[in-house]
């Protein structure tokens, strides 16, 4: 009987190691070793996509928290899209035109980073998700970072 997990979950912090930690477990899940995007004999779920939860956060970005790898549906994107227009989250979208996934992340996070030290926005460090689409899985050839970045 094959099974699948609906999420992975693991508490890091944004450290040399906590980054590891965080590339471990993307590891993990991508080759099927914990069943999120694939079930326990290697199939892969149709209609899922690979979503990163951020929360539990100790402090803020400099604190340890809860990194959470989940496979979700459309509907999580159409719902997001709705707390965006009510303006409980915001909405960041990068992309890198070589196709890295890491460097369109970055992009992304700066961002965020920049606008929280200007006082654009104020972070609620509740839950922030993260969606990242390599540029294999895309229409136009480049990595993808969509970030909703939950304010207050």
């Amino acid at each position: 009987m094959a099974y699948k997990l609906k999420e992975a979950t693991i508490r890091t912090n944004n450290s040399e190691e906590g980054m590891k930690m965080i590339d471990e477990l993307w590891e993990d899940i991508s080759s099927g070793k914990l069943p999120v995007l694939f079930d326990s004999e290697h199939t892969f779920q149709q209609g899922i996509s690979p979503v990163s939860r951020y929360s539990n956060y100790s402090s803020d970005e400099s604190g340890d928290y809860d990194l959470t790898i989940m496979a979700v549906s459309v509907e999580f994107f159409k719902n997001m899209e709705v707390a965006v227009s009510k303006g409980l989250y915001k909405k960041y979208v990068e992309k890198d035109e070589n196709g890295e996934i890491g460097v369109c992340a970055k992009k992304a996070w700066e961002k965020v980073w920049n606008e929280q030290k200007s006082g654009e926005i104020k972070r609620a460090f509740t839950m922030d998700y993260e969606s990242s689409v390599p540029s294999e899985y895309t229409k136009d050839g480049k990595a993808h970072c969509y970030l909703y970045i939950a304010i207050q």
